[in-house]
């Protein structure tokens, strides 16, 4: 590799980080395939680091999107309960 030393993370090193930083190490792999900085070898490393990352972040959203519940009216007006996201 040329240039900066990039740190690539493995599986492991994804799973354990938070959504917020998945999703900024996310952006500057984004950031570095795009200015074009990046050789062969180490753009092919991190697209598949950044693959890793998205699943992670896509399965963080779901899980998250899973514990929300919404607050449910009754005819009253008042609150009547709570159901599942998404659920009508």
């Amino acid at each position: 590799m040329q240039g900066q030393c990039i740190l690539m993370a493995s599986q492991e090193d994804v799973a354990t980080l938070s959504f917020e930083a998945a999703l900024k190490r996310l952006e500057e792999i984004v950031h570095k395939l795009e200015s074009g900085e990046a050789s062969l070898d180490e753009a092919i490393a991190l697209y598949g680091e950044g693959d890793r990352l998205k699943q992670q972040c896509e399965a963080r959203l779901k899980a998250a999107q899973a514990r929300i519940e919404q607050i449910q009216i009754g005819r009253d007006g008042s609150p009547a309960g709570t159901a599942p996201f998404g659920g009508e």
